[in-house]
C-alpha cells in the first residue's frame, strides 16, 4: 500500500533508519516516514494519484531525491534509492594508502555444473595504492599468496592448488600492477594493469568504484573501494575441464572476481 522503496548504499548495504519525506508538486509535505532496519520504506497509506517528490536523508550520507508517480490505485513503487556517503565524491588525498587485509576481501565465483555457483576467496594478500595529484598517474600494486585459496572444501582446495589449476608450488604468488586509469564516472574508473597468474602475464582491466573516505577508531583515515573483473582460465593456461553429461563442463571457464578493499592512509597499518 502507498509508497514503497528501498534505501541502499552504493555497494548494496541497507541504510537503516533513513528518513523519507514526500512532497507534492507545490512543495507541500505530504508525509514523512523512517526506513526500517533493512532499509525498507512503506508508507502504508494510499496517496492521491499524481507525481510526488521523494527526498531521502540519513546521517553521514548526501541527500537524494527521486520522483514517484502514484497511480489510480494510490500506490507507487520508487524502487531502490542509492545514497552516497557525505563527501564521497571527493577523492582520497594524494599519497600512499596501504591495503588492510583484515577489512578487505578477494573473492572469485565460478559456475558449477552449469546450474549454480561456487564461491572462493584468498585469505593472504597485501598491496598499496599510490594516489597521485594527477589521478591518471596513480598506481595499484597487489600480491596474493596462491596457496591461501579457500572454498570451504578441503578436497576442492587441494585440487585448486595442484598443477591442474594454480600450481602453487611453481607459482606461489599472484600479482597485479596497474599501468593506467580511465574515468568512467564521477567516482568510477577502469584500472588498466597486468595480472601475473599461473606463470602467465596478461593485461586485465578492473572496474573500480570509490565508496568514500572516513576516520577509523585508531586515529587513521581509510578509503573504501569495490572492484570487479572477469577472467578466462584458458588465458592463464589452466585448461583442466571435466565434462559431465550433455557436454556441460563441471567447472565454468570464466571466473568473476570481486574485490572489497579498505586502504589506510600511510605506509603502515594500525596495530589494534
Amino acid at each position: 500500500m502507498g509508497l514503497r522503496a528501498q534505501v541502499r548504499t552504493r555497494d548494496g548495504w541497507a541504510v537503516r533508519h533513513a528518513v523519507v519525506t514526500v512532497t507534492d508538486m507545490s512543495g507541500a509535505q505530504v508525509l514523512r516516514v523512517t526506513a526500517d532496519g533493512d532499509g525498507a520504506v512503506s508508507t502504508g497509506t494510499d496517496l492521491a494519484p499524481g507525481p510526488y517528490t521523494v527526498i531521502v536523508t540519513a546521517m553521514g550520507y548526501a541527500p537524494a531525491a527521486a520522483t514517484a508517480l502514484v497511480t489510480a490505485s494510490g500506490r507507487a513503487e520508487v524502487g531502490t534509492v542509492v545514497l552516497a556517503r557525505q563527501g564521497g565524491s571527493e577523492l582520497p588525498p594524494p599519497g600512499t594508502w596501504s591495503l588492510d587485509p583484515a577489512h578487505s576481501s578477494v573473492g572469485a565465483v565460478a559456475q558449477h555444473l552449469g546450474i549454480s555457483s561456487v564461491y572462493g576467496r584468498f585469505t593472504d594478500f597485501g598491496g598499496r595504492i599510490d594516489i597521485a595529484p594527477d589521478l591518471s598517474r596513480s598506481r595499484v600494486d597487489a600480491v596474493i599468496r596462491a596457496a591461501s585459496v579457500d572454498t570451504g572444501n578441503g578436497l576442492r582446495d587441494k585440487h585448486l592448488k595442484s598443477p591442474d589449476f594454480l600450481d602453487v608450488e611453481r607459482y606461489p604468488e599472484i600479482t597485479y600492477r596497474s599501468h593506467g586509469l580511465t574515468p568512467s564516472g564521477p567516482d568510477r574508473w577502469t584500472v588498466h594493469g597486468s595480472l601475473s597468474l599461473h606463470g602467465v602475464v596478461r593485461d586485465v582491466d578492473l572496474e573500480l568504484a570509490y565508496l568514500g573516505t572516513g576516520p577509523d577508531p585508531w586515529g587513521g583515515v581509510r578509503a573504501a573501494f569495490r572492484a570487479t573483473t572477469e577472467l578466462r582460465r584458458e588465458d592463464f593456461a589452466m585448461h583442466y575441464n571435466q565434462v559431465v553429461q550433455a557436454g556441460i563442463s563441471a567447472i565454468g571457464t570464466t571466473l568473476r572476481v570481486e574485490l572489497a578493499v579498505q586502504a589506510v592512509q600511510g605506509e603502515a597499518l594500525p596495530t589494534a
